[in-house]
């Protein structure tokens, strides 16, 4: 026995209320909104938190859209975007993927980290992707027809592509893009004592061993000190802990294993504190 579809949930449950805090570095603000008003497929490229996902929350938020956020991971299958028939004490009845529901509700729909997924996952999104704006449920036998403002966003850091981890050019070339990279100082600065509370010249410290591990990459490191960790070490910071002790657990060790390289960390933060 098929049971119909279950009770679509509410948009609402995905609506941002709270603005979430988010400091322009450009144009940024102004070019999502005309690329959603065209409803756009987006891209956003940069390194690990530098403020991709806050930008798409505070878009939805600025959009009154409700946002599906999707982590992307290897083993994420097209039936996990899209939707699976699945079996309880009545029979079988179908639940939708988060894809699938983004695109019935008028969503803003983000692919964190898109390029962990299998290729053969991501071409799942082509046909939301064109003039289409529709998604086969070939399962269900529905062609679904995606709600006028629904609108795909994807996020993905460059630093991390390799011949065997990345978009393909068909998937990338259904997309405009925006680049992101870390604030300049002043605006990294305001971000991280809104986020804590903390000083000013707290503040400054943390960014000034930032700039340096960032010096640092393609030297021994892959990446450098995000300002999500400058936010995480502020936040210890704030709770009492010394300042050195919070940069070594929260800026030196997640960073590297590699000894030389903490060595230099390490003679930074004295440096800075």
């Amino acid at each position: 026995m098929t049971q119909p579809i279950q009770a679509m949930p509410s948009h609402h449950q995905y609506t941002i209320e709270k603005e979430p805090y988010y400091q322009e570095a450009g144009d940024e603000i102004t070019l999502y909104q005309a690329a959603y008003q065209s409803r756009i497929p987006m891209m956003l490229k940069g390194p690990t938190g530098c403020g991709k996902t806050r930008f798409i929350e505070h878009m939805a938020w600025r959009l009154d859209r409700p946002l599906i956020t999707i982590s992307c991971h290897e083993d994420m299958t097209a039936s996990d975007l899209i939707g699976r028939y699945l079996l309880d004490a009545n029979g079988t009845y179908w639940q939708d993927g988060p894809l699938t529901l983004a695109a019935r509700i008028g969503a803003i729909c983000y692919l964190d980290e898109v390029v962990e997924a299998r290729q053969d996952t991501t071409v799942a999104i082509h046909s939301l992707t064109d003039y289409r704006r529709s998604l086969s449920l070939e399962k269900k036998g529905e062609l679904l027809t995606a709600h006028p403002d629904f609108q795909l966003v994807i996020s993905y850091n460059p630093g991390y592509q390799t011949l065997i981890k990345d978009l393909k050019t068909s998937t990338k070339q259904r997309f405009a893009a925006l680049e992101f990279t870390y604030p300049d100082e002043e605006t990294e600065m305001q971000i991280v004592c809104h986020e804590t509370g903390i000083d000013q010249d707290t503040a400054r410290r943390l960014i000034q061993i930032a700039r340096h591990a960032r010096n640092l990459v393609g030297h021994g490191l892959t990446e450098g000190i995000s300002t999500r960790l400058l936010v995480y070490t502020a936040q210890l910071i704030s709770q009492g802990i010394p300042a050195i002790s919070a940069c070594h657990m929260a800026l030196v060790r997640p960073l590297s294993d590699d000894p030389d390289i903490r060595e230099t960390l390490d003679a930074t933060v004295s440096g800075c504190f």
